[in-house]
């Protein structure tokens, strides 16, 4: 068995502390996390296994420190989306979208080098938002 990439183990510790940050993990979120965390391979990782089995809660904190370390110091763009493409998938799992989750989803957007205004990034996470409750309506439907 080889080691999980660094990244990986990054990404999902992320979307762990997403889940977290509006204080609750919701069971749809659970369940794609742990969906996520097998397709990738990290299941079983012991640094991970607190997180994902919520032996103990992740703060805001802890996500947004995870976030700056997966990007670094200078993100690009596609690094970005890819993860505000990883945040979203989670975020809508659950079929709401939570004001920290929204707030995280702005921060990402403001990291973007492609982005030139917070107005910018504004519209942009309200786009993905609406795009995510569409997406939830026509499942309903």
């Amino acid at each position: 068995m080889t080691a999980a990439s660094p990244s990986i183990k990054n990404l999902i510790k992320i979307l762990i502390g997403t889940a977290w940050i509006d204080g609750k993990i919701q069971s749809e979120e659970r369940d794609y996390l742990h969906r996520i965390a097998k397709e990738k391979g990290v299941a079983d990782e012991p640094d991970l296994q607190p997180l994902l089995h919520e032996f103990r809660p992740v703060t805001p904190s802890e996500c947004y420190a995870w976030v700056k370390e997966y990007l670094g110091d200078r993100p690009s763009s596609e690094d970005c989306q890819q993860l505000l493409e990883a945040i979203s998938g989670l975020i809508y799992s659950d079929g709401t979208v939570a004001n920290e989750e929204a707030k995280l989803l702005t921060q990402l957007q403001l990291l973007d080098p492609s982005n030139e205004t917070g107005e910018q990034a504004s519209n942009s996470v309200i786009k993905a938002i609406r795009g995510l409750y569409q997406r939830w309506v026509s499942k309903l439907g």
